[in-house]
């Protein structure tokens, strides 16, 4: 017998045939036509765990998959495979005050992160993404957890004296960016010809092509700057109070759209973790500091912003 689900086609090994005559054949009829609905439910059911929403994942008694690429500070794999970075930090503090403990880290490649969401392969993202009006589009965010600027990686001495997209241009200087990077648009916007724009995988392919000497500058958030010119030799960052480029911008944690109640409840918890002493313990050991907290900032007004 064959059976039809909407989106789905089903072989059941059943045999409905018979030669049988009067009640018997009723009997083995019936019989077949309950195993048939049976089996759509069964397989309606499996359908909606796969597909539904988050809550539904972890009542099913599946893991919480948290999304991120790796960008240290923000987030990065742990020696033992463990999540780190303080955006991993925060949110697994934060769910754990909401009661859940059963985490999985799948790490993924920048731009790879929001697709892999609405794809159903991770449920948050915790990468450390800017809230962008593009992104917020795509993707809903908490309300945000941080908020920071951005600046240029640059070989020590900066030779070039770069601390303005305007300096890449006036000296026609490559620069390169992650893939997904909001600096990668900043500096189209601000007037860099797009083949003085290198774009790569990731943090450390970036700081691969300026220690190879292809580009003059690696442009990216502050925290990023730090962590490479602090964990590498012949680096060094960008005076971030001379950089130009947008203001201050805010990090949010990502969720799925169909997400909103399990988010509206992460974000009733994270209100009260904010700011606090185990924040504070959690985050401070890569670089996160009470100056990054956020001001009032809103995700809502964020989404707005161009």
């Amino acid at each position: 017998m064959m059976l039809f689900v909407p989106g789905w086609f089903v072989r059941v090994d059943i045999d409905c045939r018979t030669n049988q005559k009067g009640k018997e054949m009723q009997s083995v009829r019936r019989m077949c036509r309950i195993t048939a609905a049976t089996m759509m439910l069964g397989t309606l059911a499996a359908g909606a765990i796969a597909a539904g929403p988050l809550e539904d994942r972890i009542e099913a008694g599946e893991s919480i998959r948290l999304g991120f690429a790796a960008a240290p500070p923000w987030a990065y794999q742990g020696d033992d495979g463990s999540p780190k970075g303080f955006v991993n930090g925060i949110t697994i503090d934060v769910l754990k005050n909401m009661g859940y403990t059963d985490i999985e880290p799948v790490l993924n490649d920048w731009s790879g992160l929001i697709p892999s969401l609405r794809a159903g392969r991770v449920d948050i993202v915790t990468g450390g993404m800017y809230i962008l009006k593009a992104r917020c589009e795509n993707m809903d965010f908490s309300e945000p957890i941080g908020a920071f600027g951005d600046a240029f990686v640059v070989p020590a001495g900066n030779p070039e004296n770069i601390e303005t997209y305007q300096d890449l241009i006036d000296k026609d200087l490559k620069m390169v960016a992650p893939s997904g990077y909001n600096t990668l648009g900043d500096a189209k916007a601000a007037g860099v010809p797009e083949r003085n724009i290198m774009e790569v995988p990731g943090p450390t392919e970036a700081l691969a092509a300026l220690r190879a000497g292809r580009v003059a500058a690696s442009a990216t958030n502050v925290l990023e700057a730090k962590h490479g010119a602090d964990s590498f030799d012949g680096f060094e960052m960008s005076d971030p109070t001379k950089f130009v480029g947008r203001e201050k911008q805010v990090v949010g944690v990502g969720f799925h759209p169909d997400d909103d109640e399990f988010r509206e409840k992460f974000n009733e918890a994270l209100k009260e973790y904010l700011g606090s002493e185990q924040m504070m313990e959690t985050v401070t050991p890569d670089d996160y500091i009470a100056a990054y907290l956020p001001t009032g900032q809103t995700t809502e007004e964020a989404c707005k912003a161009d």
